[in-house]
């Protein structure tokens, strides 16, 4: 996490982010890159190549990787002779910019612990030389990397709980943290198992979240291994908790996830699928996001969330507390609290 702030917003990814507008003579790339560039708030973007080439607006209900929730021009800020801004730089415009565009997009309910996290589209070098200065300001579905990933819905009608689908592992991170979705059969932290949906009304406290997380994870686990004796085979379940923050905007989803008894304070990976081959099918809100993502080219931007507190994020790598292993209990399953 980084520890600037504007308002009530801090970044808490820091990750890169590649310009839309690439260099070079006019084309039918060109063109189609630039119809995109041209979105305006509300519509929604999607792509596949790395430097965005293919980026084209797309219907928010198909897979998409950017909803525009505003424009801003900082020419005022950022003349022509300005130089390039850096990595550091595009932060603080980002955070200028586009913090307050996207809270207000979404009549400010933006879950600061969420999937969405607020980005931008920046220009590139040689659009900047040439004194282009629009932003368009937008939400993204990201991994911990930083990766776009897939979103389906506008943000506005979606539940913002910081959830993966049941099927989906997510990589063991440096410095002990979860990391992006990664395909099963590599080493990984966690195997997704199941979603419980929290009931509506007051916060529930931590403490009651875990009693009730307890008792439907260990009866999702069960169903979704087939009865397995994860403990001979060095395993437990445990699962995510939603703060109160989360909690206030509605989100109400949390995880049940099955990983490898942690060494003392480290997560460990582990390798392979407990899910039983037998079993139902799975259900899905989406479609699961098992294949490993890869950080985007130029970085010229990071996403942000919104920081209900205002509290003084980490620096970047370190290990928050949720992002600590669980520990185990002879009592019950260890518990998580967002640990994505």
């Amino acid at each position: 996490m980084v520890g600037a702030f504007v308002g009530a917003f801090g970044l808490l990814m820091l990750s890169a982010f590649t310009s839309v507008l690439a260099g070079g003579p006019l084309s039918t790339k060109r063109e189609l890159v630039n119809a995109a560039y041209q979105a305006v708030t509300g519509e929604c973007l999607n792509w596949e190549k790395p430097d965005l080439s293919d980026a084209q607006k797309v219907d928010c209900t198909a897979a998409h990787k950017f909803e525009v929730t505003g424009t801003a021009d900082i020419t005022a800020a950022y003349p022509r002779e300005a130089p390039f801004p850096n990595g550091e730089t595009w932060e603080k415009i980002a955070q200028e910019n586009c913090a307050q565009a996207s809270t207000t997009y979404m009549a400010g309910k933006l879950d600061p612990e969420g999937k969405y996290g607020v980005s931008t589209l920046n220009p590139d070098e040689t659009r900047w030389k040439s004194g282009y200065r629009q932003l368009r300001c937008g939400l993204q579905v990201t991994a911990p990397s930083g990766a776009a990933l897939p979103s389906f819905g506008s943000a506005k009608t979606q539940d913002q709980s910081n959830v993966y689908d049941p099927g989906v592992c997510v990589a063991l991170g440096e410095n002990n943290t979860v990391g992006d979705p990664i395909e099963c059969a590599k080493p990984h932290a966690f195997e997704i198992v199941g979603v419980v949906q929290h009931p509506e009304g007051p916060f529930v406290a931590p403490e009651a979240q875990d009693a009730a997380m307890s008792e439907k994870c260990a009866v999702i686990a069960a169903e979704y291994t087939g009865g397995a004796d994860l403990k001979a085979k060095g395993l437990l379940v445990t699962w995510d908790t939603r703060v109160e923050a989360s909690w206030a905007v509605g989100s109400r989803k949390a995880n049940c996830k099955i990983g490898a008894v942690p060494q003392g304070n480290n997560l460990v990976a582990w390798e392979g699928t407990v899910r039983n081959p037998n079993g139902a099918p799975l259900t899905t809100a989406n479609p699961p996001q098992t294949t490993s993502v890869k950080a985007q080219d130029e970085p010229t931007g990071a996403p942000l969330h919104s920081e209900s507190n205002g509290s003084q994020s980490s620096e970047p790598g370190k290990p928050s507390d949720s992002d600590k292993p669980d520990k185990p209990s002879s009592n019950a399953p260890p518990s998580s609290t967002e640990n994505r």
